[in-house]
């Protein structure tokens, strides 16, 4: 009995050396995250109460370069209503980039909060309501967190910060450049040249405190689509007369979907191909001239998204000639896969253990929502991991989708985000030496 006490006892003494071997800077990240805790939430729910659509997000990107200011912070104003930040640190070291999306959706909120959005903007040329219906407003706040812990480190600091805070992530209006694409176009990976980018997404299907992640791809390239039927038109009665596009749309839209039942090997990676929009004819005894179908494309592989293509190009071409017809398909790419390098993940995962606790991180599955986070990613090294925002003990399946009316995050653990980030910012750093 006495062995098995000293046993013990000599246990714990190895358990509080390993802590404490671990304290000095964790420890420092911990404090000062908690301690920022009601700024973090405080920013959130103005940013939420005053939401803006992609490329006019002119009041966020004054709010974010006031308080990067204040921290001694360089700013930048790019990609029409961006904001880049770089913090230098004390001691030599890499770059590392971590970003957020700042923009909201033309969504009408209907949870009632005290922090509402009752905003309405023109969208398309439509008046609409905006809503932070995606958790952007979290993200912007938790990197606004990142920077004041990190710039309050400074003299400790290895190598460059760069703060992205990116507008457009949901897409930039018709005819105009926004998002990642045009923060790259304008420089933000050079000068210093960016060695890794991290960033994260919160998430209302999951618990508040949790992280979970999945190295290589992880969320799903966009693609969206149009296709365009030219017929003939003709007397609803005497359909041989002319030719048909709705027949002929109806045909692609079978043929669609024999490119994920039939012609991918689903067993690489999932796929979607939706049509979405099917528009023809103005009255009911009239075959139209035209048809125009409208989808999005879903995949998780590159070289499928590339072959998918390819595809849809030979049936709209092939159904078109057997009704001698002209077909036009159109598509446009909105996003890559997002794809988490393996090494860098392997690497920074103790990172988000010592952030939420090694029992709140877990593996997470692939999703085929899509991110134009991949566009850094096709830059440089990338880790991108979802961050819980589901109030305790909510059941997972009750919780409003994103991109809804209903869509709530608890804001309450939002310094789990800050500690994951600056963590990794060091670990990085100490990793690369």
């Amino acid at each position: 009995m006495k062995m098995i006490k000293l046993a013990y006892l000599f246990t714990l003494v190895l358990m509080a050396m390993a802590v404490h071997a671990q304290t000095p800077l964790q420890n420092q990240i911990e404090t000062k995250a908690k301690a920022i805790t009601p700024k973090l939430i405080e920013w959130r729910r103005h940013i939420h109460q005053n939401p803006e659509l992609g490329n006019r997000e002119v009041k966020t990107q004054e709010y974010i370069a006031n308080h990067l200011s204040k921290l001694g912070i360089e700013v930048t104003k790019l990609a029409k209503t961006g904001v880049l930040g770089v913090l230098r640190g004390g001691k030599p070291g890499p770059v590392i980039a971590i970003r957020a999306d700042i923009d909201g959706l033309p969504v009408k909120e209907r949870v009632d909060i005290p922090f509402k959005s009752n905003v309405v903007a023109e969208y398309l040329g439509n008046q609409v309501p905006v809503m932070h219906a995606c958790g952007h407003d979290t993200h912007t706040s938790i990197l606004m967190g990142t920077a004041e812990v990190l710039a309050s480190m400074k003299k400790d600091l290895p190598g460059t910060v760069k703060f992205f805070f990116q507008p457009a992530e949901e897409g930039p209006p018709a005819d105009e450049e926004g998002g990642a694409p045009l923060m790259i176009k304008e420089g933000v990976m050079d000068n210093p040249k960016v060695d890794a980018v991290l960033g994260l997404h919160i998430s209302s299907a999951l618990e508040i405190g949790k992280i979970k992640y999945k190295p290589g791809a992880m969320m799903a390239s966009s693609d969206w689509f149009t296709i365009k039927i030219k017929g003939k038109q003709t007397h609803g009665s005497t359909p041989w007369t002319g030719i048909d596009p709705v027949a002929i749309g109806a045909q692609i839209v079978n043929q669609l979907q024999t490119i994920v039942s039939r012609q991918e090997d689903l067993t690489l990676a999932p796929l979607v191909v939706t049509v979405a929009k099917f528009h023809a004819g103005v009255r009911s005894n009239i075959i139209p001239e035209d048809a125009e179908l409208e989808g999005t494309i879903r995949t998780l592989d590159s070289k499928m998204q590339k072959d998918v293509h390819e595809r849809i190009q030979r049936i709209c071409k092939s159904v078109g000639d057997a009704w001698g017809a002209k077909v036009e398909a159109i598509i446009d790419t909105k996003t890559l896969v997002t794809f988490n390098d393996s090494s860098l993940v392997n690497m920074l995962v103790p990172s988000l253990e010592k952030a939420a606790g090694k029992e709140n991180v877990d593996l997470g599955r692939w999703t085929t929502g899509a991110e134009d986070f991949s566009f850094f990613n096709e830059k440089a090294p990338s880790f991108f991991f979802n961050l819980g925002g589901m109030p305790k003990g909510m059941d997972p399946n009750k919780a409003a989708p994103h991109h809804t009316p209903d869509f709530f995050i608890d804001d309450s653990m939002l310094d789990v985000g800050v500690k994951a980030f600056c963590n990794m910012v060091f670990d990085y750093a100490a990793k690369k030496k």
